[in-house]
């Protein structure tokens, strides 16, 4: 019997949150016929994740592969999932729990955040004779990206550890370097700063022609409308949450067969 994978997200009151974790899991699901996968949350939504690792364990597997559905390595990837593993792990002595890494760093979220920005961009009215202009022939998953008049917001939730927050800044300037953009900036909905609407306002002082804002964020919820609703407000236009993409369902079987087989070589090599 291979490792269970059970994926973790944090949870929230907000029900779409839940229910776009669990559309994204069942795509998992539909890509790996024959794997067990099943779907938890740390907080606020059930199911827990120590109930889903005891089920599993009574489910006769003997081997399971935690993946944190996080885009950054922050308190929730560092303390909380790491602490309830090691709970399990002394409660369940016949499961051999290991964890993945956290989501982001993976090149899937990525191409997710680029192709609802494309996505976005493409759809919108006002922008759509700028995208043709920009990149008339291109029906790629970054058609209209390649335009220097073009300032982008990546925007995520926030975090107290400074390292996260960080990585949202690096890759929203390696986008900007790679599509030649007039400007980008990271944006943040709590706990730290630029908003959204701070980074907006400067990449337009900074003379960008229009102003999208991608989100660095899973599924919808609470804090993404406040994403959502910052940047509607100062007329920027706002690309979708990750949710289901392609790209993020290769990141979490990437970061299940990357543990898979480094559980492997362990055990061979000892």
């Amino acid at each position: 019997m291979s490792a269970a994978l059970v994926a973790v997200a944090h949870g929230s009151r907000d029900p779409r949150s839940a229910a776009t974790v669990a559309e994204l899991v069942e795509e998992v699901r539909r890509q790996r016929p024959g794997l067990d996968v099943r779907l938890s949350f740390l907080d606020l939504s059930a199911p827990r994740l120590p109930d889903v690792l005891d089920a599993v364990a009574a489910d006769g597997h003997r081997r399971a592969v935690v993946v944190p559905l996080l885009l950054g390595h922050a308190f929730h990837a560092s303390v909380d999932v790491p602490g309830a593993v090691t709970q399990a792990a002394a409660r369940l002595p016949g499961l051999d729990i290991t964890t993945s890494e956290v989501l982001g760093g993976h090149r899937g979220l990525s191409t997710a955040a680029l192709r609802r920005l494309s996505t976005a961009l493409v759809a919108d009215p006002a922008s759509r004779s700028a995208v043709l202009m920009a990149d008339p022939a291109s029906r790629s998953a970054v058609a209209g990206l390649h335009d220097p008049g073009l300032g982008v917001v990546l925007a995520a939730i926030g975090s107290s550890h400074a390292p996260a927050n960080a990585a949202v800044a690096e890759l929203v300037a390696s986008w900007t370097r790679r599509f030649g953009w007039h400007g980008g900036s990271a944006a943040f909905a709590t706990t730290t700063t630029p908003t959204v609407s701070q980074a907006v306002a400067d990449l337009r002082a900074r003379g960008a022609r229009r102003v999208a804002v991608a989100q660095w964020i899973l599924a919808p919820g609470l804090l993404p409308d406040r994403i959502v609703r910052d940047g509607t407000a100062v007329g920027a236009l706002v690309a979708d949450a990750l949710a289901a993409d392609p790209g993020v369902v290769l990141a979490v079987l990437d970061r299940y067969d990357d543990t898979v087989a480094g559980s492997a070589h362990r055990r061979a090599a000892s």
